[in-house]
């Protein structure tokens, strides 16, 4: 049954939505009336990053599409080691992450709560509290604090868990299935760096959020999911395929999308933030800005940006990755294909990205390197 755009369900809200309500709500409490700003931060074990992801804010936000390594900023890594919460209540005078607390400062922030967010051992970031208030956080906010922070650490985590969960399912399903996927998980590791790279950098001119980069990142590897679904004898055949081979290759987005909707459904997943997301990215992965993609053809910005950005991560790592059936390309050739199809079959603008960027395209690689099939 043909896939079309039309037929994606309506997107949840997201949670920044969630937070700018949890926060208009928390305004209304006449002691947090001066709570200028919430925000969650990302931590990704695997590369030791800590990623700005949402936030309501009464002005501008400081950090919006930030990130850094967690381990050259000593007094957060002192916070997630210990679990411990710390309030600054004149950052003027704090001597610690000064960069950070500039750029707060020239928002007109004068005060800030920060709490580490674990769950059953995991940590996952930290809760931001910022008030334009010196001296606002008060052991009274900051006990009238404590049921909104678990209400916002708890529907942070359960978001990001059944993203997990559904990572795993599909981890499992690669495993049991009788059909052997050649993408590594140092593949879809580096290919949702790539995507992330790519998202980030045409944040201020496509109007990205955190949120959807962020989710853009956790779901590009499941783009693939409907492979298990294509015999060995196509998938890892190193020749030319047949044009019947061809059909069932291309068989996998349908698949894909029926994959990700049962799990979704079974798993009870369909209110779960940028579902859309998800499923634009397994259906039209393979739609290339010409026409010439398939399964449907989908031309230029009839084909979702997710999408687009998925093709372009996804082709230059498959181009520079061994696989059983050849050897990779150098990332100068493969640069100099994504240059020569940049318009036809890939968005320019990602194309563009990846080619501005090759020192991070090459820290990806070198962090992210080659593990055994599977």
């Amino acid at each position: 049954m043909p896939i079309s755009r039309s037929s994606l369900p309506m997107m949840p809200r997201g949670l920044v939505e969630r937070l700018m309500c949890m926060h208009d709500e928390m305004k209304g409490d006449s002691l947090l009336r001066d709570l200028n700003r919430i925000a969650v931060a990302l931590y990704d074990r695997s590369s030791d990053l800590l990623k700005s992801f949402i936030h309501s804010s009464d002005g501008n936000s400081p950090l919006e599409h930030t990130a850094a390594r967690l381990s050259e900023i000593p007094s957060l890594r002192a916070l997630a080691e210990t679990g411990a919460r710390r309030a600054i209540n004149d950052l003027t005078a704090a001597g610690s992450d000064l960069a950070y607390n500039r750029r707060l400062l020239a928002c007109g922030y004068q005060s800030s709560y920060t709490v580490p967010i674990s769950h059953k051992g995991n940590f996952y970031g930290f809760l931001f509290f910022d008030s334009f208030t010196r001296n606002f956080f008060s052991p009274a906010v900051i006990r009238r604090l404590r049921a909104h922070v678990e209400l916002i650490a708890l529907t942070v985590v359960r978001e990001l868990d059944a993203v997990r969960m559904m990572q795993a399912a599909v981890t499992v399903i690669r495993q049991v299935s009788s059909a052997r996927d050649e993408e590594t998980a140092s593949h879809l590791a580096r290919m949702a760096r790539y995507a992330r790279l790519v998202a980030a950098k045409m944040a201020p001119a496509k109007g990205f959020d955190d949120e959807f980069i962020e989710f853009l990142f956790q779901f590009c590897p499941l783009h693939d999911v409907g492979k298990v679904a294509v015999p060995d004898s196509i998938l890892l055949k190193p020749g030319r395929l047949t044009e019947d081979e061809f059909a069932v290759m291309r068989s996998h987005v349908a698949h894909g999308v029926e994959i990700v909707e049962m799990m979704m459904r079974d798993f009870g997943l369909r209110s779960m933030p940028h579902a859309g997301l998800l499923r634009n990215i397994v259906a039209f992965h393979h739609e290339a800005v010409d026409g010439s993609g398939y399964p449907h053809g989908l031309k230029g910005d009839e084909i979702p940006i997710e999408a687009r950005i998925a093709a372009v991560a996804d082709v230059f790592d498959a181009l520079t990755s061994q696989r059983p059936y050849k050897t990779p390309w150098t990332n100068a050739q493969a640069f100099d294909l994504l240059r020569r199809e940049a318009g036809r079959k890939f968005d320019a603008d990602c194309v563009g990205v990846m080619l501005a960027n090759i020192d991070a395209v090459e820290e990806i690689q070198s962090r992210f390197g080659e593990t055994m099939y599977g």
